[in-house]
């Protein structure tokens, strides 16, 4: 590990939610919620029965509205604020926890629950309130092309350009909660090791990718993420004050 970092990249999966209360929506028999993935969760989903779909997304809201960041994230969020790097997150989390822990930096590549895009002609809107085949788009007047501005299977993730150009200049890459299994976010860590990145997972158990991890800590987030982050402010500190 160096003693200084310029470019810190951190991945936050659905384990780091899971610790404020928000389960693990998509279940090992591959329900999401109760509902078949195929019924929700797909674009030929929401064109067959896009009231469906909303109903489904707007009956989420209220859970991830009220979810409350947990002291993983508030850890990252003290790490951009007081480490002297540029400390960029990406995140497979459609909450916005990291937002509400005052976070900046957050690249959301499977979208968000509080917005909705137009179909029609590309407008993001940001709402907490219901959507419906009846909303109109502020932006082209176009009624019921609004989609939840959630990344369907077989879609392409959102930010993928930035996220590229992340993984190249980052030399310390964190990941948090994270099965490591679903591509490509799986394979972030291959990419950031490449680039010469240190690399450092935080995890239950370790996963199926631990031989791109110099380090795996094991244990809840909220835990072992404090922990981690002051001790590279403790570094860092000590270096300057030399």
């Amino acid at each position: 590990m160096k003693e200084k970092y310029n470019n810190i990249l951190i991945l936050t999966g659905a384990g780091i939610s899971a610790e404020s209360g928000l389960a693990t929506f998509r279940s090992e028999n591959g329900l999401w919620n109760n509902h078949r993935v195929e019924d929700v969760a797909t674009i030929e989903a929401y064109h067959k029965n896009p009231d469906y779909v909303h109903d489904f997304y707007n009956n989420m809201k209220p859970e991830l509205w009220n979810a409350r960041p947990n002291n993983a994230h508030l850890a990252i969020t003290k790490l951009q604020q007081e480490y002297p790097a540029e400390v960029h997150i990406i995140t497979q989390n459609i909450d916005t926890l990291h937002e509400k822990a005052k976070s900046k930096n957050v690249h959301h590549i499977h979208g968000q629950i509080n917005q909705a895009v137009c179909l029609h002609c590309g407008k993001v809107i940001e709402t907490w309130g219901d959507v419906s085949s009846e909303t109109v788009c502020e932006s082209c007047g176009v009624m019921g092309m609004m989609k939840p501005n959630i990344v369907f299977f077989g879609e392409d993730l959102l930010c993928m350009n930035k996220v590229e150009e992340l993984l190249r200049k980052a030399d310390l890459f964190l990941s948090v909660g994270t099965s490591g299994v679903v591509f490509p976010a799986a394979s972030f860590v291959q990419t950031a090791k490449y680039y010469g990145a240190d690399t450092v997972e935080f995890n239950l158990e370790a996963t199926s990718n631990n031989f791109y991890f110099d380090r795996h800590i094991m244990g809840k987030a909220g835990e072992t993420l404090p922990k981690f982050v002051e001790d590279l402010l403790n570094q860092v500190h000590y270096k300057s004050s030399l």
